[in-house]
């Protein structure tokens, strides 16, 4: 009877695995990662000017404000406008209608025509008024070519991290693989009795050491693809295969100030300030001309066809207007002194950023200093601890030495190399940040800039 019960439970058992795995849904196999594509800083530079939404918002910010100039520039040009009336007045007494100071007589009638206004001169408050609002557009491009070039220091920062990520990956898989091959040679030599088995347990330490550099250079690859794509304009992370363009070394500046020089005329920053400091100036003028008079031409004419028999067919008529503003409360002069006060603002405000960006070119020329000395020193150290390593070796296989020496003689092997690729990704960071701060994007240059408009030469 035992065997029965035996094979009774084992049919149980077995028909009750089965009921589990056919009623329950299968996982999906996990999708296959998306294929590497090939990419260059400058196609990275190509994707974030077209992807990027900073870009988009300051692009329409800027073709906002440029329609705010068509908006005060329309004061200059002929406005016409089209009338068409049909009215009925039950007898000559609407002429008493209250309202006005005038005596109205309203007449029934239908009637259609048009008239046209046209500024001959209001000493110049108009003029300045599409002025300031042409420099506040030309301000808001200004504005459009610093974030452009922001983000493309982004692009260059994220695509260097990424660069100094994967040779950071590769040197810890080498790093993986030397150790492998370190573990499995001892072991051969203890399991021969000519090494002991202390030595076989360093080489173990030493190889998951190296274990969790790989995990930890894989897991920083994958952020820096992360930060890259979104950095490109992408929602989701994209993988990429990134060309290393760091071939080129760039020539140091012996003189820090032609870097401030330059600075100061080619960052676009400056340039939408004094754009608004400017702006500020001219709305000041605007608003203290709007005490002068205005003076335009009217012209008016239509034609009736249904009208009270005391009325004309045809109508027109013509004149010159003059409004001259006699008193207001203090508007017209509060507003011109706001406007002063807001364009001293301005100009205040245009010298504390040229202070700072005159210390940010001094700041970034000296960091990109310290990077490549550092660079040089560090590749002097990798090659020092590469022959540290070598001797090392050679000690340990004729038994010298203990492996405590030749772990040692990894460790910094390790720590030099991954040392020498940082310091290499960091000066091209630095060189980015400098020409950044200088207003040059170091490897793509933006589009040509239009030419500041002269605000006084309005169409």
């Amino acid at each position: 009877m035992r065997p029965f019960w035996l094979l009774l439970v084992a049919g149980a058992w077995a028909a009750r695995v089965f009921a589990q795995t056919t009623s329950e849904p299968r996982t999906p196999p996990p999708a296959a990662p998306a294929a590497a594509v090939p990419l260059t800083l400058a196609q990275a530079h190509a994707i974030a000017l077209q992807n990027h939404p900073q870009i988009a918002a300051a692009t329409y910010q800027a073709q906002a404000q440029q329609q705010v100039y068509l908006q005060a520039r329309s004061g200059l040009l002929p406005q016409i406008t089209a009338f068409g009336d049909a009215v009925h007045a039950d007898s000559d007494n609407t002429r008493l209608m209250a309202g006005g100071i005038n005596n109205p007589s309203v007449f029934s009638r239908t009637a259609i025509g048009a008239g046209l206004v046209q500024l001959i001169t209001d000493f110049g408050h108009t003029t300045n008024l599409a002025a300031s609002a042409r420099l506040q557009a030309s301000a808001a491009e200004q504005n459009s070519l610093a974030t452009r070039e922001g983000v493309l220091l982004q692009v260059d920062q994220a695509y260097f991290a990424a660069l100094q990520a994967h040779a950071i990956e590769s040197v810890a898989r080498q790093t993986f693989d030397t150790r492998q091959l370190l573990l499995d040679r001892v072991s051969v030599l203890a399991e021969n009795k000519l090494k002991s088995d202390l030595d076989v347990s360093f080489a173990q330490v030493a190889l998951e050491q190296a274990r969790l550099l790989v995990q930890r250079a894989e897991n920083d690859v994958d952020s820096s693809l992360a930060t890259l794509s979104t950095v490109l304009g992408y929602r989701e992370q994209r993988n990429f295969t990134l060309a290393d363009e760091t071939a080129v070394p760039v020539p140091a500046n012996a003189d820090v100030q032609p870097l401030v020089d330059q600075a100061l005329h080619d960052r676009p920053e400056l340039a939408g300030l004094r754009d608004e400091r400017d702006a500020a100036q001219h709305l000041a003028l605007s608003f203290r001309d709007a005490r002068l008079p205005t003076i335009s031409a009217l012209v008016t004419g239509g034609n009736s066809p249904s009208h009270d028999a005391r009325l004309p067919a045809n109508y027109s008529a013509g004149g010159i207007q003059v409004s001259v503003p006699l008193f207001a409360g203090g508007l017209y002069e509060a507003r011109q002194h706001e406007a002063e006060l807001r364009a001293r603002v301005a100009a205040e405000s245009l010298r504390t950023v040229e202070d700072d960006i005159s210390r940010d070119v001094r700041v970034a020329w000296l960091n990109l200093n310290n990077a490549r000395q550092r660079l040089r020193t560090n590749q002097q150290l990798a090659r020092y601890a590469a022959n540290a390593y070598q001797l090392a070796d050679a000690r340990y296989r004729v038994g010298s030495s203990s492996i405590v020496e030749l772990s040692q003689a990894q460790l910094e092997l390790t720590t030099a190399q991954i040392d020498e690729t940082t310091a290499r990704y960091e000066v091209l960071l630095r060189e980015s940040d400098l020409n950044y701060q200088i207003g040059a994007t170091a490897r793509a240059t933006p589009g040509p800039a239009e030419p500041r408009p002269d605000p006084n030469a309005l169409p």
